[in-house]
């Protein structure tokens, strides 16, 4: 069994599904189901449950999983070891500017205790660069949100957020339940600079060109709101200050967190760095 063969596996039994698999793997669906065939073959057993209805695993292929996900683990560690012995042993992160994402905490404890030898290094970024730096070659991975221009990237999604209005207390719309964006568009938004991500600035902007003040940083849109009247979105679980409220907006899609890192990147610390993150946040 190859290595790359069993990072295959997993990932069709993590989706369940051949083509978001391929797509997690950046490649075609035809190899990596003649893949997954030629792993059947070779262990003699039936791992997957093909179906119109989907994709499950058969008992044997709960017990390869099982096994897969300790092997791979394995291995990221010996590149991660030998890596620290060559010298290398230092990861730059870009985190986005407000990093009170809980995840983080728990990414930061569970890489510490499988890699104590590597030494991470954290950037932070305001809002204006999704990428946290590396686009710049200021970061090796970065941890961050969608959507942004993802040429030349590898991207993970780890989560999704939902998102909402945030709004002065004393706002009219602060004393509904959800909004929808069509109640917000005759509003002044908080919007970023101009040479922002367009995929970034847009989604932020409810998919249409706003006018109001420009921000950076999570404080930043927080002052606008309070000292201005001004609206723009936020995540629900940010809990906001004093003279402040968020209101969910039902037709605005999630925020993604993501790990993103240059395609193709050999770094044996960022794949291993990748896969701790995936563990940390629960697949």
């Amino acid at each position: 069994m190859e290595l790359r063969t069993l990072r295959y596996f997993v990932a069709v039994a993590e989706e369940l599904h051949f083509g978001r698999a391929a797509a997690r793997l950046h490649m075609s669906q035809p190899p990596l189901s003649r893949a997954i065939k030629q792993l059947e073959s070779e262990l003699g057993a039936v791992l997957l449950d093909r179906s119109p209805s989907g994709v499950s695993l058969t008992a044997a292929g709960v017990v390869l999983l099982d096994e897969a996900r300790g092997l791979l683990d394995r291995a990221d560690r010996v590149r991660a070891r030998v890596a620290g012995a060559a010298g290398a042993a230092t990861l730059t992160v870009g985190l986005l500017g407000d990093s009170a994402d809980p995840g983080v905490r728990r990414l930061a404890d569970l890489h510490r205790r499988r890699h104590p030898h590597v030494e991470v290094r954290v950037r932070e970024t305001d809002l204006t660069d999704p990428t946290c730096g590396l686009r710049a070659g200021l970061v090796d991975v970065a941890l961050t949100r969608g959507p942004f221009d993802e040429t030349g990237l590898a991207v993970h999604e780890l989560r999704a957020d939902p998102v909402g209005a945030l709004l002065r207390a004393d706002d009219p719309l602060a004393r509904r339940d959800s909004l929808e964006l069509a109640d917000l568009a005759e509003r002044r938004w908080f919007v970023f600079p101009e040479g922002t991500d367009p995929l970034w600035q847009s989604y932020w902007n409810g998919g249409e060109p706003r006018e109001g003040p420009v921000v950076r940083a999570v404080q930043e849109c927080r002052q606008a709101v309070l000292w201005n009247g001004t609206i723009g979105m936020t995540l629900l679980d940010h809990e906001p200050p004093a003279g402040l409220t968020v209101v969910p907006v039902a037709d605005m899609p999630p925020s993604r967190v993501v790990a993103a890192w240059h395609e193709g990147d050999a770094n044996p610390l960022i794949r291993s760095f990748v896969r701790v993150t995936i563990d940390a946040y629960g697949g």
